[in-house]
């Protein structure tokens, strides 16, 4: 059996390769990681060229799971997404073609440039964990992860995430551009290469993953902790900037992700730190904000942090205590 202790060590593994690829950005790797290990799907959206895909990669890769990335396109049918069942001559059959869904970890690229219809194609895939054909269910195997991409500038020729669809991401992250000191490491490293694609060594299985995943179970929640994501989750709907505020599945992506975040620092149990980090990703993309605020420029991860603020953390003697 994994313990908390040894889920820090092969997560520090894994992220310590992964930067062989990607240089100067621990932060949103380790959102990704966390994303991995609460067993959800991420969403990335920021602009072009700031390694989405190649974060993507390197981690199926690190971590030994078939990659599939599909290219959403303005003409990307459903069944370009889930597969179709083809008419065989020579049984005088059909037989399902499983399509790039059927991997461990599926990119999902412009999501948002692709119709609604096809977009609902993957997201039931990520809510069921099946694809359903002519009436037929398909198992997708475990571990079954998504990692979702879009362009927040270009709005043209684009179908845009309803809240309803943004909802199922487990967490939305931002890469942002490199420092100056990491860009210069990034063309150093390609100069040491000479070549453009690097090859990164697997450092764990998807066994091994999936037993991460059960790991994160064992982090003892105390109740006040319990209560603290609850009043932060409700603290959102009150807010007189929101429209919408997050729903209890934001709750639950709210324990999943502090629980992660917890077994990635080596503790067994989650304190208000381990909450107050993954907040404004697991929360900031469930907020639908009144439309008069776009003038005042103001955003839902705004509104998050306000919440962090205001609602009272609570005292350290009741966040390790076990009960009985």
């Amino acid at each position: 059996m994994t313990s908390v202790g040894d889920v820090a060590e092969r997560c520090e593994r894994i992220l310590t390769e992964v930067e062989r690829a990607v240089v100067g950005k621990r932060a949103p790797l380790e959102l990704v990681l966390l994303g991995f290990l609460a067993d959800g799907h991420i969403l990335i959206e920021d602009f072009p060229g700031l390694a989405k895909t190649l974060i993507a990669r390197s981690f199926a890769q690190v971590c030994d799971m078939r990659f599939a990335r599909i290219q959403f396109t303005p003409d990307l049918m459903p069944s370009d997404v889930t597969g179709s069942s083809i008419y065989n001559q020579r049984t005088a059959d059909f037989e399902f073609r499983p399509g790039p869904v059927f991997a461990n970890l599926v990119l999902g690229d412009e999501i948002n440039r692709a119709p609604p219809k096809t977009q609902a194609a993957l997201l039931e895939s990520m809510q069921e964990r099946q694809v359903t054909i002519e009436g037929v269910s398909h198992q997708l195997e475990r571990p079954f992860l998504v990692i979702a991409t879009q362009n927040p500038i270009e709005y043209e020729g684009t179908y845009p995430l309803p809240e309803a669809q943004l909802d199922r991401f487990l967490l939305r992250v931002s890469v942002g551009y490199p420092g100056r000191a990491d860009e210069w490491g990034m063309l150093e490293r390609r100069l040491e290469r000479a070549e453009d694609e690097i090859e990164l060594d697997p450092v764990i299985d998807r066994a091994g993953l999936i037993e991460l995943q059960r790991t994160i179970e064992e982090v003892h929640v105390s109740e006040s902790i319990g209560y603290y994501l609850v009043d932060l989750v409700a603290s959102t709907r009150t807010s007189t900037r929101v429209q919408v505020g997050s729903s209890p599945r934001g709750t639950l992506a709210l324990l999943k992700l502090s629980r992660a975040h917890a077994a990635l620092r080596g503790r067994d149990f989650v304190t208000p730190e381990d909450v107050k980090a993954v907040a404004v990703p697991a929360l900031a993309h469930r907020l639908m904000l009144r439309p008069e605020l776009w003038v005042q420029r103001v955003r839902p991860e705004d509104v998050v942090v306000e919440s962090l603020g205001t609602v009272p953390t609570p005292a350290a003697e009741d966040v390790a205590g076990r009960p009985g």
